[in-house]
């Protein structure tokens, strides 16, 4: 079974720290191509374009290339399959959604001075989705790749946590509830030691010395050998953002325009981990569940403009500065054991919600190059390039939050993100062609990995099918779109689950001039 990098990443920044990592770094980082169906219909490649309220997400200048005032509203059934294998066994998914993908408006305000070489000027404001999290994977299989310290197995997390540390800074005193302690203990040591509590408290960790509180050193109760593992991940939420929207246009060539973006982070996952084994030891049967809650808030801008260098040909570039979130999370957690003597050994359920400082996130800077050719009312080619550095994503301590260790945790975590994360680059092109009010359209769009290795996410490949019919002020529009992508995730650092994504999307939209 191949091991994956970031397996010491995972224990080394989260001692104080809850879930913190690479992942949730992408997470809030990476864009789908979401909003109206046109816009999907060409695979997002607008931002030499404009004329489309999600245009205006790409390139701030779109909105200026609206003869007049513009709203639009747009809704997708999204259908996730994911493909999850794990030893060898392979375990299938599907989520189903139906929701409000984008809506927005854009007001248009003509300059009647003919003097003047600003034609116009807009102000609008849209809201799109920029990711959904509606997602979930299940896997299952016997877990074969002991080297020895029940290293395969769940016991192991627990005591990777507990090794070193003293027994009455991981267990609860005499009179105190398991509730009181898991908390105080978090609040008291950090999350390290109350994973550690949890082992201890649960019996499948022991003590060398269970009458001696300086104790440091411990066994488990499972032996080695071979772990049936079953798993379940499910996330629910999404990433979203309003946009404030000023542009104009000079002369008749020149569409200049800025966005500032207010974001916003609604995501939750469960997990739950099934470890039975038949290994002869006092544990047999492990039932280990997390839950995580995360909001948070943020803002960026973006500024971007698009040149008529002929009235067919455009080219349009944009900056998106990165995105500075302020980030909570609230975890709680679960754990039941079965053992061989049947001594009904009470399930440790604390029924606590851990609440965390707040932290800072910075998302990477893009740059986008776009170029069109309009095919005069017949149709149109588009492209966009955009290059996205991931590796200057950055963790950062949270305001009001003095504590050096987490400090120095997130210095390390954002040094190892420089290591691991690369630049990436996206190309999108898209096509349209008219035939009297009906348009039909069509997409491709390829996306590199954000990691060094192009392993633990791999290169996303999509395509897109759109119509649209015009009624004169009203348009309708529709757009199938799909995507496919593998990467990896692990079970508790214990293997490493492959797992193959493909994400379908049907988007309805109607726009209207005002």
């Amino acid at each position: 079974m191949k091991k994956l990098s970031l397996l010491a990443i995972g224990l080394l920044s989260m001692s104080t720290i809850y879930a913190q990592d690479i992942t949730d770094a992408l997470r809030y980082s990476q864009d789908e191509v979401m909003g109206s169906a046109r816009f999907r219909g060409l695979s997002g490649a607008f931002g030499a374009l404009g004329g489309d309220m999600s245009a205006v997400s790409i390139n701030p200048a779109g909105s200026a290339v609206f003869s007049q005032s513009h709203a639009a509203l747009s809704f997708v059934s999204a259908d996730k399959n994911n493909k999850a294998t794990y030893f060898g066994n392979t375990q299938k998914t599907n989520d189903s959604k139906f929701d409000l993908s984008q809506g927005g408006a854009s007001f248009v305000f003509r300059n009647n001075n003919n003097n003047s070489p600003w034609r116009k000027f807009t102000l609008g404001v849209a809201y799109d989705r920029t990711n959904d999290h509606n997602d979930s994977w299940y896997a299952a299989g016997i877990n074969t790749a002991d080297d020895g310290q029940f290293s395969n197995s769940i016991a192991s997390y627990f005591y990777d946590y507990a090794d070193g540390r003293r027994l009455d800074q991981i267990s609860a005193s005499s009179n105190e509830s398991i509730s009181g302690a898991y908390a105080r203990i978090n609040s008291q040591y950090g999350f390290a030691y109350q994973q550690a509590f949890l082992g201890f408290e649960s019996f499948i960790l022991e003590p060398d010395d269970l009458t001696d509180d300086a104790n440091t050193t411990y066994t488990a109760n499972i032996n080695t050998g071979n772990f049936e593992h079953r798993y379940t991940n499910i996330e629910t939420g999404y990433n979203g953002k309003i946009s404030f929207n000023f542009a104009t246009q000079y002369e008749d060539n020149l569409y200049i325009g800025v966005n500032l973006n207010s974001h916003f982070i609604d995501y939750q996952r469960t997990t739950s981990l099934l470890e039975d084994n038949n290994n002869g030891g006092l544990i047999t049967s492990i039932d280990f569940d997390n839950s995580l809650s995360t909001t948070g808030n943020g803002f960026s801008l973006q500024v971007g403009g698009i040149l008529k260098v002929t009235p067919e040909f455009r080219v349009g570039l944009t900056y998106s500065s990165p995105t500075w979130y302020t980030i909570k999370e609230e975890t709680t957690q679960f754990l039941d054991t079965s053992e061989l003597l049947n001594q009904n050994i009470d399930a440790l359920n604390p029924n606590v919600i851990n609440v965390y400082p707040e932290y800072r996130l910075q998302t990477p800077a893009k740059y986008t190059g776009s170029l069109a050719y309009i095919f005069g009312r017949s149709g149109l080619i588009s492209f966009d390039y955009s290059n996205k550095n991931y590796g200057n994503t950055k963790f950062k301590i949270g305001k009001g939050f003095n504590d050096p260790q987490t400090e120095t945790e997130y210095a390390y975590l954002t040094g190892d993100m420089s290591n691991e994360l690369t630049s990436a680059s996206t190309y999108r092109l898209g096509g349209e062609y008219k035939v009297n009010q009906i348009s039909f359209r069509g997409g491709y769009r390829y996306e590199e990995s954000p990691y060094a290795n192009g392993v633990t996410v791999g290169d996303l490949n999509g395509f897109s099918l759109g119509l649209g019919y015009n009624f004169g002020n009203t348009k309708l529009d529709v757009t199938f779109d799909q995507a496919k992508r593998s990467y990896q995730s692990t079970i508790h650092n214990l293997g490493l689950v492959d797992i193959d994504n493909k994400n379908s999307n049907l988007t309805l939209s109607l726009s209207f001039n005002i």
